[in-house]
C-alpha cells in the first residue's frame, strides 16, 4: 500500500482514476490518515484502522474545512482510542448523545415553569375531578381579568409569580421565599404547596425535566411547611337546637339556593357532588340519587321524601338540577348565602362542608349504624367487615336515611311529607 506525505499540492491535484468509484491517497506521516476522492470529485480526509480484525473507516472532514495538520491530529486521537480497544464510532455516538442530553437539559432549564404547569394539567385532566382541575388553573392564573361580580380585575393566583420563571429556578430557597410572601393566606398557600409538590414529582418523572431539578422535591421543604403552619381541624356543625332557626331562614332564600342548602344537609353529600347533579341522576320512580363520587366513582343513595319534594319543585332550565337562571350551568357555590342564613338565624357560621359534617353528627341522634352513614356520605369503608361483609341494599339505606331526615325535620318543626311514587308528576310545569 503506497504512502506519501500529504501536502497541500498533492491534496489539491489528486484525482480518482477513471473506472473507479473512489481512490485513496494515504499519508506516510500518520498511517491511519488518508485522502479519499470519489469519481464525482468529492474530497474528504478519512481515518482507517483495524480493530478486532475488522476495518474501521470514519470520515474526518473536507479539506476545505480541515488543514492537513488538524486532520493528522484528529487521526492520532482516533488511533489512540483504537489502541485502547475502543471503537471510535461508539465513542463518537456516546459524545453525540451526551451533547444532545446537555442541549435538552439547557432547554428544559430555560423553559418557563408556567408552561410546564399547563402541560401537566393537560396530561392529568382525564384522571382529575373538575374541581381539582379548576383549582390548578386558579392557582396559576395571571390575573388581570374583569371580575364577574363587582368592579376591578382579578388578582394573580398564589402560584403565578413562583411559576412564571425558568423551571430550573424552582429551588427549595425559592419555594421557602414564596411561602414567606404568602403566609398571610395560609389556607390557600398550603393548598398551593400541595399542588406544587405533586407537580414537581411529575416533572422529576419526565426525562426532559427531571435532570434540571434538585434530587429532593423543592416543595418538600420543612421550612416552607413551618412558615405556613398546620391547618386546624374544623368543627363547624349545626346543633339540634339550631335546626329550627336555620331552616326558617334558609327557606326564605332564592328557591334554587334554598333547595341546594337543605339537600346538602339532608343527604350529607359533598358540596361539589351535589352541584354536579343532573336530572338524569334523579330517579323519582325508584326514589334514588346517583352521585358522582370522588372516592368510588359514583354512589347511589335513597331519594328521601322531603328532598324529593325539594327537587320536584325546581324548574328544569337545563340538564342541571340546581341550575343557574342566568347561564347554562349549575349555580355557583352559595357560600355567601350560607353565611347570610347563619347571620340571620343568629347562629355561628357554618360552612357548606359543615352541613356535611352536620349530617354525620346529627345521624347519631337516631342511632344510625356508622357503616350506613359512611355509605350514604361516600366515605371509604373503615374496617374489614365493612369492605368485605356488608352489602346493604338501597331499601336498607332508605330505612335509615328516611329516619335521619325525619328526625332533623322534626327538630326544625317541619312535617316530613309521605313517600310518593313519583313526586315529579304532582307538580305543574309552566
Amino acid at each position: 500500500m503506497e504512502r506519501v506525505r500529504l501536502t497541500a499540492g498533492r491534496v489539491q491535484t489528486f484525482t480518482c482514476p477513471k473506472g473507479k468509484r473512489q481512490a485513496f491517497l494515504r499519508d506516510s506521516e500518520v498511517p491511519s490518515l488518508a485522502l479519499r476522492v470519489t469519481a464525482n470529485g468529492s474530497r474528504a480526509y478519512v481515518f482507517e484502522r483495524k480493530l478486532n480484525r475488522h476495518t474501521i473507516q470514519m470520515t474526518i472532514g473536507s479539506p476545505a474545512n480541515w488543514t492537513i495538520e488538524d486532520a493528522r491530529a484528529r487521526a492520532r486521537e482516533l488511533a489512540s482510542l483504537v489502541d485502547r480497544g475502543v471503537d471510535p464510532r461508539t465513542e463518537l455516538e456516546k459524545q453525540r448523545q451526551e451533547a444532545e442530553a446537555a442541549r435538552v437539559r439547557r432547554q428544559a432549564a430555560e423553559v418557563c415553569a408556567l408552561e410546564v404547569w399547563h402541560a401537566y394539567c393537560h396530561s392529568r385532566r382525564a384522571v382529575w375531578g373538575e374541581r381539582h382541575y379548576l383549582d390548578h388553573l386558579r392557582m396559576a392564573a395571571p390575573g388581570g381579568e374583569p371580575r364577574k361580580k363587582g368592579e376591578g380585575v382579578t388578582q394573580p393566583g398564589p402560584l403565578y409569580a413562583l411559576l412564571n420563571q425558568p423551571l430550573a429556578r424552582l429551588t427549595p430557597e425559592a419555594v421557602e421565599a414564596w411561602a414567606a410572601r404568602n403566609a398571610h393566606r395560609p389556607t390557600q398557600a398550603r393548598l398551593g404547596l400541595r399542588l406544587l409538590k405533586a407537580f414537581l414529582n411529575w416533572c422529576r418523572a419526565q426525562a426532559s425535566y427531571g435532570a434540571v431539578l434538585p434530587a429532593e422535591n423543592p416543595a418538600h421543604s420543612r421550612k416552607a411547611r413551618e412558615t405556613l403552619g398546620t391547618p386546624k381541624a374544623k368543627d363547624d356543625c349545626l346543633q339540634r337546637e339550631q335546626l329550627a332557626p336555620w331552616f326558617e331562614k334558609v327557606r326564605q332564600q332564592h328557591p334554587t339556593v334554598a333547595a341546594y342548602l337543605q339537600a346538602l344537609l339532608l343527604t350529607g353529600a359533598r358540596s361539589g357532588e351535589l352541584l354536579e347533579l343532573t336530572w338524569d341522576d334523579v330517579d323519582f320512580q325508584w326514589r334514588t340519587l346517583t352521585i358522582r363520587d370522588k372516592v368510588e366513582g359514583e354512589r347511589t343513595i335513597p331519594l328521601t321524601p322531603y328532598v324529593a319534594r325539594l327537587l320536584a319543585a325546581l324548574p328544569r332550565r337545563n340538564q342541571w338540577v340546581f341550575a343557574s337562571d342566568r347561564t347554562d350551568a349549575p349555580i355557583n357555590r352559595p357560600s355567601h348565602a350560607m353565611e347570610r342564613v347563619c347571620r340571620l338565624a343568629g347562629i355561628p357560621h357554618v360552612t357548606l362542608h359543615g352541613l356535611r359534617r352536620s349530617f354525620g353528627t346529627l345521624s347519631e341522634w337516631v342511632e344510625a349504624p356508622v357503616g350506613v352513614v359512611a355509605q350514604l356520605m361516600g366515605h371509604r369503608p373503615s374496617a374489614t367487615a365493612e369492605r368485605h361483609y356488608r352489602a346493604r341494599p338501597i331499601d336498607l339505606l332508605r330505612k335509615w336515611h328516611t329516619g335521619i331526615e325525619g328526625w332533623i325535620l322534626e327538630q326544625a318543626g317541619i312535617e316530613q311529607p309521605p313517600a310518593e311514587a313519583n313526586p315529579a308528576k304532582l307538580r305543574v310545569v309552566r
